[in-house]
């Protein structure tokens, strides 16, 4: 693959920077990111298009073959025009509520779709907890419980279903779901503590809104939500964010309650 000079930076996080280039937009990758998790992104867009989800179309999986990021590996998308719904939020305005609700109900729409072809919520989960060794074995151990009530379970999850993540087109077509790299099938109320908390450690006002309207709208109790954000965050551990350590820590250490 081969950036052009004219290329803008989007964003840039710990292991990959975004670009526009053109009518595209490329995800290049550092070099700790293994190309096998890259493929798996762009097989995991592929299937979630196969199964009617609206969003960005693969071009390209290389790496690149020139200039700083050269050897990296980089998926390539086709750009959509628009903005994200975390920066509509952000400016706030008349119909900031009416994006939030629409947010809510766009991921209730995607975990409608079956996709039995993803990999499991349920093995990721527990692959990333039992990676996680400063979690007391007792507590890893009712982790491990509660994710041995996830049964069946096919339902498309996103994994990081956040604003962020939620293209509004500029033509005012339907928004785009961006960032598949963690999608699972799985059982929605997993997936809606996972959104959950990714809010907290970002807004907790948000997320206490997102956790009323989803409640509402999917018609699912609270409570049900709650009893997954536990493992879930003790998933995010596994991740090594450093910055968030505790406060995670603090989401898995309210099951020491009960022991």
């Amino acid at each position: 693959m081969i950036l052009s000079d004219s290329k803008v930076e989007i964003v840039r996080r710990h292991n990959k920077v975004v670009y526009q280039d053109g009518n595209r937009l490329i995800k290049v990758f550092n070099d700790r990111k293994p190309g096998s998790d890259v493929f798996n992104e762009a097989l995991n867009n592929a299937r979630i298009t196969e199964a009617g989800g609206r969003v960005p179309r693969v071009l390209e999986v290389s790496q690149v073959r020139d200039g700083e990021w050269e050897g990296s590996w980089a998926i390539a998308l086709n750009f959509i025009p628009g903005r994200s719904l975390a920066d509509i939020l952000d400016e706030g305005g008349a119909r900031a509520d009416e994006y939030f609700d629409q947010f809510v109900e766009l991921q209730i729409e995607v975990q409608t779709a079956d996709a039995p072809l993803l990999n499991r919520q349920k093995d990721k989960l527990r692959r990333m907890i039992n990676k996680v060794k400063t979690i007391d074995p007792s507590v890893r151990f009712d982790l491990q419980m509660r994710l041995d009530g996830i049964k069946g379970g096919n339902k498309v999850c996103h994994g990081d279903f956040v604003p962020s993540n939620i293209i509004v087109p500029d033509d005012g077509s339907e928004p785009y779901v961006c960032d598949w790299a963690h999608v699972s099938a799985g059982i929605p109320e997993v997936d809606a503590a996972q959104t959950y908390l990714l809010l907290m450690m970002e807004d907790e006002k948000l997320a206490q809104k997102y956790l009323t309207l989803y409640s509402k709208k999917a018609d699912m109790a609270k409570q049900i939500i709650m009893h997954w954000v536990p493992v879930v965050a003790a998933a995010e551990l596994a991740r090594g964010r450093k910055q968030r350590e505790k406060f995670l820590m603090s989401q898995v250490e309210a099951l020491f309650e009960n022991l």
